[in-house]
């Protein structure tokens, strides 16, 4: 039994979920997520604690958002896109037992906003460096050690501030980066 509330997009995914592990779920209902959910979603939060758990897409980014602002402190989960595809459709839904799990194993808490005002450890010279942005494959680089560090897929901007959020490491980054050059150095 999960002891957090796991917030998802829909009922698809809530018997998704509760295929792979025991736990209690909130459903936004999509991406038109309103005042009453997030209140339950408050609660739940001060009660049990909450997990993120949205589609790895543009829409479960913008719901991860909306909870994340108004429920500051929430741990989150991140499903690879590969896992939760099928059919050409992205959804939690989609998902393995296994991958969800696996997710749910890899689940990352946000930093206070105090501690996020704080300076990062990894500045934008170590993403430049690191060839995840400003770099011709910066994309497929960011999808590789987003899944390795459990932070999910993003852009360049949105990758820094998750390294920020979710207090990343010098040397998580670092072991990240090193599977990275491995498996490119593989594939050469």
């Amino acid at each position: 039994m999960i002891k957090e509330v796991i917030v998802v997009e829909g009922r698809d995914d809530t018997v998704a979920v509760k295929r792979a592990v025991e736990a209690d779920t909130i459903e936004t209902g999509g991406s038109a997520i309103n005042e009453a959910t997030l209140r339950k979603i408050e609660l739940a939060m001060e009660r049990r604690g909450v997990i993120i758990f949205t589609d790895p897409d543009h829409a479960g980014e913008r719901i991860r958002k909306i909870v994340a602002k108004r429920v500051p402190g929430c741990k989150h989960a991140f499903l690879r896109e590969a896992d939760a595809t099928k059919a050409g459709d992205i959804g939690v839904e989609n998902a393995s037992p296994e991958a969800i799990r696996e997710a749910l194993e890899r689940v990352r808490t946000e930093a206070p906003p105090e501690e996020e005002a704080a300076p990062a450890q990894i500045d934008w010279e170590d993403l430049m460096a690191a060839g995840l942005i400003v770099h011709p494959r910066a994309a497929e680089r960011r999808r590789f050690m987003g899944e390795r560090l459990g932070i999910g897929y993003c852009n360049g901007k949105q990758f820094y501030k998750r390294l920020a959020i979710f207090r990343i490491s010098r040397e998580e980054f670092a072991g990240a980066l090193a599977q990275l050059e491995t498996k490119e150095a593989k594939n050469e």
